[in-house]
């Protein structure tokens, strides 16, 4: 019997299953249309509410990021410059880090 290799989402699908303790999104909504990441954002609160696992969003998009998150936290060059409780970020803040 032949077994056919799971694709990417199959794979991904499948990893939920098993119960993990961490979920890791790496720029969920990079290079997505805007309708799209409405629905991904829809999914992201679905996980986050059913409290089944933490949850490390990787996001550059501040907005995004900022709806979703309870705690956050602002690297530059591999070392944290500022963090807290999402309700205390602000643009000023994480521009104040960007560098060019």
């Amino acid at each position: 019997m032949f077994l056919w290799p799971l694709n990417c989402t199959e794979r991904k699908a499948r990893g939920l299953k098993l119960n993990p303790k961490l979920l890791l999104l790496d720029e969920p909504t990079k290079g997505i249309q805007p309708s799209i990441v409405d629905q991904i954002e829809d999914v992201i609160i679905g996980f986050k509410n059913s409290r089944r696992f933490a949850i490390l969003l990787v996001e550059q998009g501040l907005h995004f990021a900022a709806r979703l998150a309870e705690k956050y936290v602002v690297m530059a060059k591999g070392e944290v410059v500022v963090s807290g409780k999402s309700d205390e970020l602000s643009a000023e803040m994480v521009k104040k880090h960007l560098t060019m």
